[in-house]
């Protein structure tokens, strides 16, 4: 069995405190990094890598469109790479889906990074989208599939329904600490999950509360990271 830690997270466009963000992902120490808003303006390249870089972390999927990223630790090797565009909706930012199949300690997985919309009926057809995109990837692959994104609805809510009855929320499963995850000032909604296939067994998962990292969980972003300790199958 091959245990890792995944990390969801969403950086507002590194817009904020770049140090406390290298320093929150630093400390949560994950194999598997999930961003969304990554930077798309203005050298957005040259800044996504340069945070890769200085958290020892290395691209295995990402593009411009959608502002999505996964990154990988030294544990990782990257079997394939994709990215996906999602249906359009006229005047609202493009959405998708990055995902890595990736092989740690001779184990394979499936690692998607995605971040629906604000609106209720784009973001349950984008839902559906993206889980079409993640069973067709498991069934090619023979991996289990690990996806992390900021849902924007908490539990209950239609969109994130559609993704629990295919794949296992994490921090329902095995809550460790908080889950609410914005803002990051003032914690009050879960709307950032991970959410993994049932064969894979959740250790633990929730926002990290270690007193060291709290100073800066408020300035490196206006969401919260959630971090899943993961057992693969």
């Amino acid at each position: 069995m091959t245990e890792l830690r995944v990390l969801g997270y969403n950086i507002r466009s590194m817009r904020d405190d770049r140090n406390a963000l290298r320093r929150v992902i630093r400390h949560c120490a994950a194999d598997v990094v999930c961003l969304q808003e990554v930077p798309r303006f203005g050298r957005w390249r040259a800044r996504r890598d340069a945070l890769a870089a200085s958290c020892g972390l290395a691209v295995a999927a990402s593009r411009r469109p959608a502002g999505l990223a996964v990154l990988i630790g030294p544990r990782c090797r990257v079997l394939h790479a994709e990215h996906r565009l999602l249906s359009r909706v006229r005047g609202m930012h493009r959405r998708g889906l990055a995902l890595a199949v990736l092989e740690i300690d001779g184990a394979r997985m499936i690692a998607a990074s995605t971040h629906l919309d604000l609106h209720p009926d784009p973001r349950r057809a984008h839902a559906a989208e993206v889980l079409a995109v993640l069973e067709r990837a498991g069934r090619e692959h023979a991996a289990p599939v690990i996806l992390a994104g900021d849902v924007n609805e908490q539990p209950g809510g239609p969109s994130w329904s559609l993704l629990t009855d295919a794949l296992a929320d994490a921090y329902t499963t095995a809550p460790r600490g908080s889950g609410d995850t914005y803002s990051s000032r003032n914690p009050r909604r879960r709307i950032d999950g991970v959410f993994v296939d049932r064969g894979v067994t959740v250790l633990g998962c929730g926002v990290p509360d270690d007193p060291a990292l709290a100073p800066d969980l408020p300035l490196a972003t206006d969401h919260l990271p959630v971090v899943a300790d993961l057992r693969l199958p």
